[in-house]
């Protein structure tokens, strides 16, 4: 939309007025344009959307490349709606184009970590050291693996956090995944007194996994005489489970170890120091 000097020294007032009326008639017809390009793209936008989330649905791509793919769509159509308002308004697009495209340059070095993200994002969807459901732990936090999206991994934690994780960490970072295996192994270190019959413990130990019907058959259960402590004899108890089983697990069998051993009179150590006087 060119807009021409409205006044000039050799113009009367009804010139003027006329100049006017004229340039708000053409500025509203451009207004009135945008607004119809905006209301018919947001809509439009909204409808790939949804006919996008039922391809991807109909053929049941894994969730964590739906996000991506989502994520990826939704910003580029909003950026090409920005981009014909923008036309709309008679804005010359060639010379925004090319504005655009310096922008974009100094916006890329500027942003270089985000082109990092968005790097690390594809090669996640590729390589796939996890997906979204599955626990893991990777730059200094752990938790399920919520949304991966173009630039961040949504983490949520144990206790209801919601962490953004960014891409290229992820990518180049080194990652613990608890859940790509159908099986964990459960491990308990457990200090018993001196002078305590060691078989015996581990027989009530064995009995309590064996009677557990979430425990692997096989691997067996082990228990091992770990270390001789500066206080304690220390046992070692060594199982298999799912993954779904291995926090229940982990916390009711201890207790039943516990239990159990003050029930046989096997007793757990305190802390003891010996101190020599010269």
């Amino acid at each position: 939309m060119m807009i021409q000097p409205l006044l000039s020294s050799d113009m009367s007032w009804n010139e003027v007025i006329h100049k006017l009326i004229d340039w708000s008639m053409d500025a509203g017809k451009h207004i009135i344009l945008a607004i119809v390009v905006y209301v018919v793209g947001h809509y439009l936008i909204k409808l790939l959307n949804y006919l996008l989330n039922r391809f991807l649905d109909r053929r049941k791509v894994e969730i964590s490349v739906s996000t991506f793919v989502k994520s990826f769509v939704s910003i580029t159509l909003q950026v090409l709606l920005i981009i014909m308002v923008v036309g709309a308004l008679g804005v010359n697009t060639t010379s925004l184009a090319a504005l655009l495209a310096s922008f974009g340059v100094a916006v890329g070095m500027a942003l270089s970590g985000n082109l990092q993200n968005f790097a690390g994002g594809i090669v996640i969807l590729f390589l796939k050291p996890y997906k979204v459901g599955d626990w893991i732990e990777a730059q200094g936090t752990s938790g399920s693996v919520q949304a991966i999206l173009i630039f961040h991994t949504i983490l949520l934690t144990a206790d209801g956090k919601q962490i953004y994780v960014p891409n290229g960490a992820m990518s180049s970072g080194s990652i613990i995944n608890y859940t790509q295996k159908p099986t964990r192994r459960a491990e308990w270190s457990i200090g018993i007194e001196y002078g305590e019959d060691v078989e015996k413990a581990r027989a009530i130990a064995l009995d309590i996994i064996r009677k557990d019907g979430r425990i692997e058959e096989t691997p067996e259960a082990e228990v091992w005489l770990k270390d001789l402590g500066a206080s304690a004899v220390e046992l070692i108890v060594r199982c298999w489970v799912k993954n779904a089983d291995y926090w229940p697990v982990m916390f009711e069998v201890r207790e039943k170890i516990y239990n159990a051993f003050n029930e046989h009179n096997i007793n757990f150590p305190f802390t003891q120091v010996t101190v020599h006087q010269a």
